[in-house]
């Protein structure tokens, strides 16, 4: 039935009876409807959300704080972890004072970016270091002395050590009560118990001409916790040792050395070979040579968790001057050097031999010492080997024996001047079991 405009009539509503859903917007009774759209991308504003759209809002934002909550914490620990290891360091403002009144008289940089750092390592007897001699009312030598050339494209690094028997011209230099010292030529580590690090570097500046822009003191108990800190050191020795100074006593081969034992170890004069300081030096420069091996090759500096006892036994260990008394001045330098082979890592001593008047004590071989300061001076290389391997300076060479006395700054006569020279000494590649 129709009505008057043809147009059927609408069903009546039925009780309980279901109502079909009106077919989407732009569709007629015959057109299928279309697939609905994704939830994640409504098209228009204000569409419902899907059931979960809230819950998973819910976990990402407790996700964000959870996250946020790690980093700070991580953050707050990793700046505990810095000002611990930046307040661990000790800064020589005395030293830096000194050396600013002696400026005019000191060397001038010769090579931008070559660094060259004076390390000394104290025999105070004070403090947690009595064990190892009686304590003269905290009076101190430098102990061991090294000189620690970077070169300037840190490609390289040569340590040499400066035997402390050696017989050095000392500048008149200032004590702590305010008085002064003589000039005098002396026994080279009591520059260091007469005038501290600033006499000791301005000794140093004198008799190589070599320009010094950093030093460290380093004490006893630090060392022994740097061992530690890398699980100990591997040695090997050809013959037992029993030095009761040195509280030393070791059996013959390889074995692996911690602590007292490795302090010890790189102290020890009478339990070596004829109790020479020169083999003393051979060995610390052996000890150190495995030591910077084992934390290369252990990856230490690149791990956090191994790198940080490392760094805090160092830190607690040194006294440094104003202008590397922080961890970001420590970690730049390290940082730049961390690249270098071991091979390139030199020890040696300065080319020494008894004095003339007395044989306790060492005095310079020239003009091979002079060779190698002028080398260093100038940033250019130097090569290492064993003793063995090193031709003996002539005669006619050595200084009173009837040939030309050469200054420091004189070029080389010699027809090998422009040979690189080569000196007796190891790397740290070699290590000490090879």
């Amino acid at each position: 039935m129709t009505d008057s405009a043809g147009t059927p009539p609408e069903p009546e509503d039925r009780a309980g009876a279901e109502q079909p859903p009106p077919p989407p917007t732009g569709t007629g009774p015959d057109t299928e409807p279309e697939a609905p759209e994704p939830a994640e991308t409504p098209d228009t504003e204000g569409d419902p959300e899907p059931p979960d759209a809230k819950g998973g809002r819910r976990w990402l934002r407790w996700t964000a704080l959870g996250v946020s909550v790690v980093v700070l914490a991580a953050a707050g620990t990793g700046w505990w972890f810095y000002r611990k290891l930046d307040g661990n360091i000790q800064t020589d403002t005395t030293a830096a004072h000194e050396l600013d009144k002696y400026e005019r008289d000191r060397p001038a940089s010769v090579v931008h970016d070559a660094q060259n750092l004076l390390l000394i390592g104290s025999d105070s007897r004070a403090g947690n270091n009595s064990s190892y001699g009686r304590d003269d009312g905290g009076s101190q030598r430098s102990d061991t002395t090294i000189l620690l050339h970077l070169a300037a494209d840190r490609l390289s690094a040569t340590a040499v050590s400066l035997p402390r028997d050696l017989m050095a011209d000392i500048p008149a230099c200032g004590r702590p009560d305010g008085t002064e010292t003589r000039q005098q030529f002396a026994q080279f580590n009591s520059a260091f118990e007469m005038g501290g690090a600033a006499c000791t570097i301005r000794t140093v500046e004198k008799m190589t001409g070599i320009r010094i822009d950093h030093h460290m003191v380093v004490d006893f108990s630090g060392f022994k916790d740097m061992v530690d800190a890398v699980d100990g050191v591997e040695v090997c020795l050809k013959e037992p040792v029993d030095d009761r100074q040195a509280q030393l006593k070791l059996p013959a081969g390889r074995q692996l050395l911690r602590g007292e034992q490795a302090l010890g170890f790189v102290r020890s004069r009478h339990g070596f070979g004829d109790g020479s300081d020169t083999q003393r030096m051979d060995r610390q420069q052996q000890f150190l040579g495995s030591l910077i091996k084992k934390v290369q090759s252990n990856g230490v500096l690149l791990n956090p968790t191994r790198l940080f006892p490392v760094l805090d036994a160092a830190t607690r260990s040194i006294t440094t001057d104003p202008g590397l008394n922080t961890l970001r001045d420590l970690y730049e330098l390290v940082r730049s050097v961390r690249g270098i082979p071991t091979e390139n890592i030199r020890f040696l001593t300065v080319p020494r031999q008894p004095y003339a008047y007395d044989g306790n004590r060492d005095e310079l071989v020239q003009p091979d010492a002079d060779r190698l300061f002028k080398q260093l001076r100038e940033d250019r290389p130097i090569k290492v080997a064993p003793a063995a391997d090193v031709p003996k300076t002539k005669e006619s060479e050595k200084p009173g024996s009837g040939g030309d006395d050469k200054r420091p700054d004189d070029p080389d006569p010699s027809p090998s001047a422009s040979a690189t020279p080569l000196y007796s000494g190891t790397n740290a590649a070699s290590g000490m079991c090879g």
